[in-house]
């Protein structure tokens, strides 16, 4: 939200008042609480009119500070607010100077308050450096004179509530800083420079809108903002004012949480504490999805010829997934199957399930008048309601559909059981589609604000979705699109419609790299992009970079994604790429039993393991997957690729043996059956005995492989069982040409190596 007009002047229609002097400071054993005027007060005169700004500070979790900004503390509270893990037993330390300065530490990290009659102006520390700070001209109350037209606002959602007034925060930004995050963003990956509105939309990925808006961002120099509003959050990043990020909401009061740490990875960890720990998926979701595509033709007889020539073909399969047409046309979401195409749904998911598969079937929160149970849901009340007490319904997505009221119990009731009903028949997966573009000209059931329910409305769609399936099945696995805050806990989520090109490969990399910066643990692309049908070149690089990503999917929009409908190739490479991913399972699933852990993510930018590499900050053709595997997708035709080692040691290429030093770029080309893949140096990975599944046992006949490893350097790893308990450790140690390995747990068999180095190897 842009109202400067340069950096001296306020746009026409906006009125600006800065916090200016502290004129009032107050603390007790939690917390420290600061009054600022707007202008310098010289005489009592000056205090009878003009807004005070009250700013509190406290700590309910270790390494945060959560600041509130208060105007009018006597308006109304509204819902829905974020879920969050506070720990209100936790204290932070306060200390008083002479001089009247006061700072509150939580952990490591700390925030400086000057004495009262001081300049407004705040330092946030993590361990003593300076991490970021507001000051002149930063923290102020911004009041509206006019309510801009908004008639050009698309799809029945208006991210403004119609108030006059916004509370705004601005924290610098230093030289050669970075920011990232704010959900699913697939603009350029270093957000300096852009405005960024947390407002989910159905955008594609071509474009500045998101699918899952989240409004936490994480910086370079090893800080985190959560602005704990669900409404539209505005950020100007280096953009309005081009030393500081400003945020921006509406209405008389704002919380944010800064989190500090000695890494970007331990920042997120903090942040997920507070928001929500990612749920472990399932072992076998890590394997390969295969969609009927979106408004393709198909039946029982078409999957089958798909799954038939997936086996023919030597291309192991973990999960089937009917998109929506498993239902009548024009009957979204009604939870019926189409009995003209799907007989007898029940014994025709039992037949893939014998054939060793999981099935997940697509849904959304929309109900077609046409639908069976249209008319039942409208008068139980579970739809959403414009102010006069009629349903809400549009045209856009299917004929007078209704939207699911989740505030509403017993609406939630109804939709978890029909998912329930899923899980009997034998559903294993669902895929939670939609959920972006919700009205805000409506009323709830509880009273929720509509404008704050806009993107929370995603948070209890999939919490929805989740808790049934959870219940019924003892655990859950979600593909969902639509996200805010929190809703890492209910993984997996992709990344929305992109086109079958090069460049939208690229975004939805930039994509998924955001959001798992900003909490999420696991991302999937569709493979060889949703719109359109590409080639078979790019089909073969994005099955590379889908296979070798979190969670992997077959799908596309009008025609189905088989890898022989592109050509014969395909199938060999689907096959290598599905193998090695398998392969990997051991080490791929102890890193997600990680991120469940510790929520830092499975799949990351390198910023976040290779801060201290300056040259990582930009990076966003390449990812870390996991915590010692360098991936770095072919983004052209030619099959050239360029990619950049961080300054560590030695990598190793694991598919050829390669060594090459850290700390430079290379240049290479590649064949469609290899992408560059580096071992980190003094790196642990093992490999499983993988068929055709990717659950499997990750303690039977595995290699276990030490890359890079200096002289004198102990490394080691942790394997889990494929339900996540702990199954062995392996430790590693060099010295000289000496490589002494140990062994703590149960392995059936396995075979230890040291890839292009010659060592001795001693079995301790």
């Amino acid at each position: 939200m842009k109202v400067s007009d340069g950096f001296w002047m306020t746009r026409k229609g906006y009125n600006v008042d800065f916090s200016e002097e502290i004129y009032g400071v107050s603390a007790d054993e939690n917390s420290v609480t600061v009054h600022t005027t707007h202008q310098w007060i010289h005489n009592r005169g000056m205090t009878l009119g003009g807004p005070v700004l009250t700013i509190r500070f406290t700590s309910t979790l270790e390494n945060s500070i959560k600041v509130t900004i208060t105007h009018f503390s006597g308006t109304v509270a509204h819902l829905p607010e974020f879920e969050l893990s506070e720990d209100n037993g936790f204290r932070p330390t306060i200390k008083h100077y002479e001089s009247g300065k006061i700072i509150m530490i939580s952990g490591k990290t700390s925030v400086t308050i000057p004495p009262v009659k001081s300049p407004w102006g705040i330092e946030f520390r993590y361990d003593g450096k300076l991490l970021t700070r507001s000051g002149w001209r930063t923290t102020s109350i911004i009041q509206r004179e006019r309510v801009p037209d908004q008639s050009d606002q698309r799809f029945f959602s208006r991210s403004d509530n119609g108030g006059n007034t916004y509370i705004r925060e601005m924290l610098g930004i230093s030289a050669g800083e970075s920011i990232y995050g704010f959900g699913e963003k697939f603009t350029p990956f270093v957000k300096n420079g852009q405005t960024v509105e947390v407002w989910n939309n159905d955008g594609g990925t071509c474009t500045e809108q998101s699918y899952k808006s989240v409004p936490f961002f994480v910086s370079s120099r090893n800080y985190g903002i959560f602005v704990n509003h669900p409404e539209l959050v505005d950020f100007e990043v280096a953009s309005e004012n081009v030393s500081r990020t400003a945020f921006t909401v509406q209405g008389e009061k704002m919380e944010y949480f800064l989190f500090g740490g000695d890494s970007v990875s331990s920042v997120i960890e903090r942040y997920t504490a507070l928001t929500g720990r990612p749920a472990l998926p399932p072992a076998w979701s890590f394997g390969l999805w295969l969609s009927t595509s979106f408004t393709t033709d198909y039946d029982e007889n078409t999957v089958n010829s798909f799954i038939d020539g997936m086996e023919h073909r030597n291309i192991p399969l973990d999960v089937f997934h009917f998109d929506c047409f498993w239902m009548k046309e024009q009957e979204w979401c009604s939870f019926q199957w189409d009995r003209d195409m799907f007989p007898d749904p029940k014994a025709m998911i039992q037949r893939l399930k014998n054939r060793g598969l999981k099935v997940c079937v697509w849904i959304n929160p929309y109900v077609s008048q046409r639908a069976p149970i249209f008319c039942e849901l409208m008068k139980k009340g579970y739809f959403l309601r414009n102010k006069d007490g009629s349903v809400f319904q549009t045209d856009l997505w299917q004929p007078a559909m209704a939207i699911i009221d989740f505030t509403n119990r017993d609406a939630r009731k109804w939709f978890g059981e029909r998912i329930r009903e899923l899980a009997e028949l034998g559903i294993d997966a669902v895929k939670t589609d939609f959920g972006e573009r919700i009205p805000t000209d409506v009323v709830y059931s509880d009273g929720s604000d509509p404008f704050r329910m806009h993107n929370y409305y995603s948070y209890l769609y999939n919490k929805t979705v989740w808790d049934a399936l959870s219940e019924a099945k003892g655990d859950a696995c979600l593909f969902a699109r639509a996200a805010t805050a929190g809703c890492q806990k209910f993984p997996v989520h992709w990344g929305g419609d992109c086109f079958s090109d090069y460049y939208s490969m690229a975004e939805t990399l930039r994509g998924g790299l955001s959001l798992c910066m900003s909490g999420f643990g696991y991302f999937s692309p569709d493979i060889s992009g949703f719109e359109a049908k590409g080639t078979p070149d790019l089909y073969k690089r994005w099955l590379a970079f889908g296979l070798m990503s979190t969670h992997s999917r077959l799908h596309g929009s009008n025609s189905y994604r088989v890898p022989w409908n592109f050509d014969e190739e395909s199938c060999k490479v689907a096959e290598f790429f599905v193998k090695l991913k398998g392969s990997l399972m051991p080490y791929l699933f102890a890193n997600a039993v990680h991120t469940h852990k510790t929520g830092i993510p499975m799949m990351r930018a390198m910023v976040l393991d290779f801060g201290f590499d300056r040259n990582t900050h930009a990076i966003d053709t390449q990812y870390m997957l996991g915590d010692s595997l360098l991936c770095a997708p072919v983004f052209s035709e030619d099959g050239d690729c360029e990619f950049y080692l961080p300054d560590c040691g030695t990598w190793t290429d694991i598919l050829t043996g390669e060594t090459l030093s850290g700390g430079r770029w290379y240049s290479r080309k590649y064949d469609y059956f290899s992408m560059p893949l580096f071992a980190k140096p003094d790196s642990v990975i093992v490999f499983g005995n993988f068929k055709n599944s990717a659950d499997y046992d990750y303690t039977d006949n595995v290699t276990i492989k030490i890359y890079g490893i200096s002289d004198g350097h102990t490394v080691e790893t942790e394997i889990y069982d494929s339900e996540g308990n702990q199954a062995f450790r392996v430790t590693a140690e060099r010295s000289g040409n000496v490589l002494k390995a140990a062994i703590n747990g149960s392995i059936k068999k396995y075979r230890i190596e040291a890839p292009s180095q010659e060592y001795e190897i001693i079995i301790k």
